[in-house]
């Protein structure tokens, strides 16, 4: 079994910046990918992006490319999002994800708000 603990989500103004980090803990398979989706409301959740362990392949949605960085820190089983100017539009839960071979992990999702 996997724990995955979230923080960073927070009300930023429009044009700020927040930083997600997901922590995992458990039974962690060396082979694996951490990454964000968010959920708006009455939608199903969508990536926002993810980064593989082994060879730290990265993936984005079209709305995150150029103002959002996914990094990983493999030897504390850490993932981070870097969210620069953020729109109203991004206002979701964004919950962090674990992935391996027949294994599917979530975390508790933290909320962002982008509002003025």
């Amino acid at each position: 079994q996997v724990q995955l603990v979230e923080s960073g989500g927070n009300l930023v103004q429009p044009g700020g910046s927040l930083t997600l980090s997901c922590a995992a803990s458990g039974r962690i398979v060396s082979l694996n990918s951490m990454g964000w989706y968010r959920q708006f409301p009455g939608k199903q959740r969508e990536l926002v992006a993810e980064v593989t362990s082994i060879s730290g392949t990265t993936r984005y949605a079209d709305a995150a490319k150029g103002r959002f960085t996914i990094s990983r820190d493999n030897a504390k089983n850490t993932v981070t999002l870097q969210m620069n100017s953020l729109k109203p539009e991004d206002t979701a839960v964004y919950y962090c994800n674990l992935q391996s071979p027949g294994e599917n992990y979530w975390g508790q999702g933290t909320q962002v708000t982008v509002s003025s």
